[in-house]
């Protein structure tokens, strides 16, 4: 189904749709042409995303969402998505939470919950009740829960899952951002327009060929030939061709750059931001700060007292 879907493009359809129209006609080279072009546009653009989905399963893998649940009494290493509602599970310093749960005791818990609230600086958690609290208490007031995919900064605690999956807040948030309809990249929509307007060209080239012919008094079979031949030579079945390779090359750059790239036009639409507005540090950044240089102003100071020493003072020296 994802290599089908590259064939959606309105350029690719519009490409299509002439190779069978030169199969109609009789021109199998014109059609095993396109065809090919069509095939080659797909194929190129499928193993990119391909190559890219398995780059992105292949860092999934690096850390196994594995957690330290108590069940009969003894504590058991499982995988996060096992985990029920009920369960108790043990958390370490280092140890990314598996799932929302209610902090039932703990030693310097402190949370890193910046992936959820922006904030940098870690959460240190409690185990007693919070007094007055709503159900639309923003997660940041949350003192005596864990949320999912935070991660432990420091201390040790024992808590009770209260909600999995897409239950917890970050899979709230996760379902909130699928809501969200994807854009296409001012490429794509400068293709569909291009491809929308060739399809208006080439039916009004044939209509327009065909009345002629017809008013000329020739037959309708000849000048529906003669129509489809122009707007078979009038599409350009090599553009599809260019793009889709100058982005593969795009990707292949950036893979170099340890950069994954998931869909090729996203590539071109990085290539179209003149800004990049963000804030908290550590959403986008290491959250490390490095010395570049050291400015002491004391130094500046004697290097103005001193002065080179005179040959009578070399000699006493």
């Amino acid at each position: 189904m994802r290599y089908i879907g590259q064939f959606k493009d309105p350029l690719i359809m519009l490409l299509l749709g002439s190779a069978a129209l030169s199969v109609l006609v009789g021109q199998y080279e014109d059609a095993m042409s396109i065809a090919a072009a069509v095939l080659i546009v797909g194929s190129v653009a499928f193993y990119q995303e391909y190559k890219s989905e398995e780059s992105l399963e292949a860092l999934n893998t690096l850390v196994p969402p594995h957690c330290h649940v108590i069940r009969s009494g003894q504590t058991k290493n499982i995988l996060a998505e096992e985990l029920v509602p009920g369960d108790l599970i043990k958390l370490s310093s280092g140890d990314r939470v598996p799932a929302d749960a209610r902090v039932l005791n703990c030693n310097g818990l402190c949370i890193d919950e910046s992936i959820l609230t922006g904030e940098t600086e870690p959460k240190e958690k409690i185990s007693s009740p919070l007094p007055d609290t709503q159900d639309d208490t923003d997660i940041s007031h949350m003192g005596n829960i864990v949320f999912m995919s935070t991660l432990v900064c420091a201390g040790n605690a024992t808590a009770v899952v209260i909600s999995t999956a897409v239950n917890t807040e970050f899979g709230k948030t996760f379902q909130e951002m699928k809501d969200i309809e994807s854009r296409r990249s001012p490429l794509q929509n400068k293709m569909d327009d291009l491809g929308k307007y060739l399809s208006i060209l080439s039916m009004g080239i044939i209509v327009c060929i065909g009345i002629i012919g017809m008013i000329q008094g020739k037959s309708f079979m000849a000048m529906f030939n003669i129509g489809v031949s122009l707007a078979v030579a009038a599409i350009p079945e090599g553009l599809p061709i260019c793009v889709t390779v100058t982005l593969a090359l795009g990707v292949m750059r950036m893979a170099q750059k340890n950069a994954i790239v998931k869909k090729l036009p996203a590539v071109e639409a990085l290539g179209c931001a003149n800004y990049i507005c963000t804030d908290k540090t550590g959403t986008l950044t290491q959250n490390k700060m490095s010395i570049v240089s050291v400015y002491c102003p004391a130094m500046d100071d004697a290097c103005l007292l001193y002065t080179s020493p005179s040959p009578r003072d070399r000699q006493k020296s």
